[in-house]
């Protein structure tokens, strides 16, 4: 099973961190620093992937990792998991993301997180590999895209037709002006009491 993905820079700014399994806040950003730390010192001739248990609390955990210009792609699994095989899926998501945004950097996984995050949930979704293909992936992507765009050209339109949310503010005074109320006695009195009603019309 995939514990984490994360993503950092070569400064250890974090670009993109997705956790399979509950720990808090601190724990979290803990496992983001030393994961950085060991990956960071190690020699681009050694192989990709190294022992981590004491991150994550067990004997059988491991990172694989790749470093691609100015960012690292880790993925923390447990014995299950076949380094080779992650190696291969962190390719297949970097060339995914390659291709959905045309030559990908590092200013894509800041400024487009969401569609980041997406294409990241047609890979992987609960820390189980969903899907290897990477046309299928960015056929998806696609889709989900193209659906968005229907959705906010018709939200668009409907927004002019009814004259758009600066329009709602006159629209509400002008319909409380138009209510015919029935016409309110100016004075009520109940025994001793006598209550002057102001004229509501000047309020309006």
């Amino acid at each position: 099973m995939i514990n984490a993905i994360l993503v950092f820079n070569n400064h250890g700014k974090p670009r993109l961190v997705r956790f399979y399994q509950h720990l808090a806040e601190e724990v979290q950003q803990q496992i983001i620093r030393e994961t950085f730390h060991l990956v960071l010192k190690r020699d681009d001739h050694i192989c990709n992937f190294l022992e981590c248990g004491s991150l994550f609390g067990g004997s059988d955990y491991k990172l694989i990792y790749r470093h691609y210009a100015t960012l690292y792609f880790v993925f923390c699994v447990d014995s299950s998991e076949s380094e080779l095989g992650i190696l291969d899926l962190i390719q297949v998501f970097v060339e995914t993301l390659d291709k959905c945004f045309e030559n990908v950097c590092e200013l894509d996984l800041i400024f487009h997180m969401d569609k980041v995050h997406h294409i990241l949930q047609e890979v992987v979704i609960g820390g189980m590999v969903l899907e290897t293909n990477m046309n299928e992936i960015v056929a998806q992507v696609e889709a989900q895209s193209k659906l968005e765009k229907v959705e906010g050209l018709v939200v668009t339109g409907r927004s002019r037709r009814q004259g758009g949310l600066s329009a709602a503010p006159s629209r509400a005074v002008s319909a409380v002006k138009n209510i015919n109320l029935p016409e309110i006695p100016r004075n009520i009195n109940i025994g001793d009491i006598n209550i002057k009603v102001p004229n509501l019309s000047q309020f309006m």
